[in-house]
């Protein structure tokens, strides 16, 4: 079942028909849909598409909180519990009064809601804000720890360097020494071994 409820002008019948196909075609509980000079705003449950129309592009939280209150006035109407679907004259009757109170509510509140809207926009931009900050300055900081153990094993690597520059010239020398004491004393012996006539000249 679909209950149509215009909000502040009138709307065309085929708009509303373009409206409730985009619906159908969604399944969508909430749709938005711009068509002309007017922006349609749907709300879907229990098998009702509650709809409104507003002149405002940019407002979204005023009709959407309009048919929020429209749709839970209208599910808990006191004659919506005696009688079964389709709704009876008298429970349209009353709910055309509920309905009036709530277009009138909304639209001599309108500046009211949309201060609020505001308010609530910047609200969001402002967390959003300030998420997005948070989220910069963990990535600067992850950034400057990565730099710095680049640095360290920079550092690392440069002592390392000079530690095996340092060692491979040690066993250079000493392996030098070790050939030359190794020469030494088998040219010793072989003066020995020549002067004691061992080895015959």
């Amino acid at each position: 079942m679909m209950l149509v409820i215009p909000f502040g002008k009138k709307h065309l019948k085929d708009a509303v028909s373009s409206v409730l196909k985009l619906v159908l075609l969604k399944a969508e509980k909430k749709t938005t849909a711009r068509i002309g000079s007017y922006v349609y705003h749907t709300l879907f449950i229990d098998g009702i598409t509650y709809l409104c129309a507003t002149d405002n592009p940019l407002d979204v939280t005023l009709p959407t909180a309009f048919l929020d209150e429209v749709s839970k006035n209208y599910s808990e109407n006191p004659l919506m519990l005696q009688e079964p679907f389709p709704p009876s004259n008298a429970i349209i009757a009353d709910f055309q009064h509920v309905l009036g109170k709530c277009m009138m509510k909304y639209n001599q509140n309108q500046g009211e809601f949309m201060i609020s809207a505001l308010k609530s926009q910047v609200t969001d931009v402002k967390n959003s804000m300030s998420q997005n900050i948070d989220k910069m300055l963990k990535r600067e900081e992850k950034l400057n720890i990565l730099i710095d153990r680049t640095d360290n094993l920079q550092v690392a690597t440069k002592a390392f360097q000079k530690t095996t520059t340092k060692t491979s010239k040690k066993m250079w020398w000493r392996n030098y020494k070790i050939i030359i004491i190794i020469c030494s004393i088998f040219i010793i012996i072989i003066i020995i071994l020549l002067s004691t006539n061992v080895i015959p000249i």
